[in-house]
């Protein structure tokens, strides 16, 4: 990372997610949505997507743009689509918005703001897809952490496809019985290929380089590493495209069931060898104390093995369908939700950092990237944040809507916390007044950042 170019727009892209992350939680504090509502009705699959979309998508694109060129060791190509995609996602976020609450009742009929949602949403993210699948290209053969990135990209692709259709099925504009068929049958295709392959693979994808980062631990392309992309793509392929096939071909329930029977035991044993995965790096880091993201981080990969034991436990029980809104929440907020809140602890430091401090790295004293933070004063905002996350989740499960929203409250403040936190980092708040700007620096802007450093 030192010497590298900064991506201009992931501060924006991070900006605008937390907005959405921080307005999708107000939501579900003030009861809008499930589980007031059933699960797809309108106000939920508003409070979804502006997590799916707004929120965790942004997110995960902010990071991409600035770590696909760490990842292969080239500069992002065509960097001048960044902007183009991501006011294309943001436009076609509020149009879809504003589509669900056209079906829920709240605003007049009128034009087909779903379908226009969904068309510029399908601009967006291609523009995003384009460009770094070209960077990723570029750089064959791939390393383990750009193959997972190049399998969530595909997937983002299905899960985008999906979308756009159901978008024009639910505006009306197209009204033939195969996308009603589409519909009704396809959305659990569309929430696996988004939630499971677009956003799971590629977080893990961008972990296996961030955390030897940040622990200096050995990084490397381990067999076991490896077999858990290869089941993880399988499983995958088969519930993204084998499963999909065979239900639109005519075969029967049973023969779609064991399909996504296989995968899900391989997607189950991939998931138990990236945890593998990262036990050994932590065990083999040279950092012996490790700093606040990593610890807070614990959180989210518990809430992964927990989302685990709980999909084994619905699906022998029978459970799954009743419950299956407490497991993609515990999946959203703990799992992926907490690794990305736990991160942005770290990256927005070490970027601003690199913006602020790289150019006189070595010629002037310099405060560390942990300066930028007060850890002792933060590390109780991600307790009540995963607490919130795993007391929602029972809450789900028991059937308790008002427990839920006062988890959901607790996760809320968690959250302000934090984007507290991250402005206060951005403006060098909390380094010493004497060495926060020596000659030759200047504060970085909040949103936008230098396009070089260095």
């Amino acid at each position: 990372m030192m010497g590298a170019s900064l991506s201009r727009w992931t501060m924006s892209c991070f900006a605008a997610a937390l907005v959405a992350f921080v307005a999708a939680q107000a939501l579900m504090v003030a009861g809008y949505g499930y589980p007031a509502a059933p699960l797809r009705a309108p106000e939920t699959l508003l409070v979804v997507h502006l997590v799916a979309i707004g929120w965790l998508s942004l997110l995960m694109m902010g990071a991409l743009f600035q770590f696909v060129p760490v990842l292969v060791a080239k500069p992002l190509r065509d960097p001048a689509l960044v902007l183009p995609a991501v006011l294309c996602v943001l436009c076609g976020l509020a149009f879809l918005l504003a589509g669900f609450l056209q079906m829920a009742g709240a605003i007049e009929p009128g034009l087909p703001v779903l379908a226009w949602g969904g068309g510029l949403l399908v601009c967006g993210f291609s523009l995003s897809i384009w460009l770094l699948a070209h960077t990723l290209w570029q750089a064959r053969p791939l390393g383990l952490s750009a193959r997972f990135v190049a399998t969530g990209l595909a997937s983002l692709a299905a899960a985008m496809a999906l979308g756009l259709a159901f978008a024009l099925a639910l505006s009306g504009i197209v009204d033939l019985p195969f996308a009603v068929a589409l519909d009704q049958r396809a959305v659990p295709f569309h929430a696996t290929a988004g939630i499971a392959g677009w956003l799971t693979f590629t977080a893990i994808g961008v972990t296996y380089r961030l955390l030897p980062m940040f622990m200096l631990s050995p990084e490397g392309d381990r067999a076991i590493s490896r077999a858990g992309w290869l089941l993880g793509s399988a499983a995958l392929a088969l519930v993204v495209v084998a499963a999909p096939a065979a239900a639109f071909a005519g075969a029967g329930e049973r023969t779609v069931a064991l399909i996504v029977l296989a995968a899900g035991l391989c997607g189950c044993a991939a998931v138990a060898l990236y945890g593998i995965d990262l036990a050994w790096l932590y065990r083999k880091r040279k950092r012996r104390a490790v700093e606040l993201n990593i610890r807070a981080s614990a959180g989210a990969f518990a809430a992964l093995l927990l989302a685990l034991l709980l999909l084994l436990a619905l699906a022998a029980t029978g459970g799954l369908a009743e419950h299956a809104g407490a497991l993609v929440y515990l999946v959203a907020f703990g799992w992926l939700s907490g690794l990305g809140l736990s991160q942005l602890y770290k990256i927005v430091p070490f970027l601003t950092w690199l913006e602020c401090y790289g150019p006189v790295m070595g010629r002037k004293p310099t405060p560390r990237v942990q300066d930028l933070v007060v850890e002792r004063r933060d590390t109780g905002w991600f307790v009540l944040y995963f607490l919130g996350v795993y007391a929602g989740t029972a809450a789900l499960l028991a059937g308790w809507p008002e427990l839920f929203r006062l988890a959901a409250a607790a996760t809320l403040a968690a959250t302000l916390a934090l984007v507290v936190e991250f402005v206060l980092a951005r403006r060098l708040a909390n380094v010493a007044a004497a060495s926060r700007l020596p000659e030759g620096t200047r504060l970085p802007r909040l949103f936008i950042a230098g396009q070089r450093q260095g």
